[in-house]
C-alpha cells in the first residue's frame, strides 16, 4: 500500500503539481508573515511616539510629521 502511495506521488504528471502547490504554499507563508511583522513594527513605532509626546520630548505636530513620512504613496 505504501508502495503504491509513493508511487504515485513521484508520478512526474503529479509532481509537477505537488512542486507547483508548495511553493504557493511557501509564498502565501512568507507574504503573511512579513505583513504581520510589518504590522507589529509600525504598532511599536506608534506606540513610542506617543509616549514621546506623553512626555513633552515631542510635540503632536512633530509626531504627526514622523508618522506621515512613512505612509505608503
Amino acid at each position: 500500500m505504501n508502495d503504491q502511495v509513493i508511487a504515485k506521488l513521484l508520478d512526474p504528471e503529479i509532481l509537477f503539481w505537488e512542486i507547483g502547490g508548495a511553493i504557493a504554499i511557501i509564498a502565501i507563508v512568507f507574504t503573511t508573515v512579513t505583513g504581520m511583522i510589518r504590522s507589529i513594527s509600525r504598532e511599536r513605532t506608534r506606540r513610542e511616539i506617543a509616549a514621546y509626546i506623553a512626555e513633552g520630548s515631542m510635540t503632536p505636530e512633530q509626531g504627526e510629521k514622523i508618522l506621515k513620512a512613512g505612509e505608503e504613496s
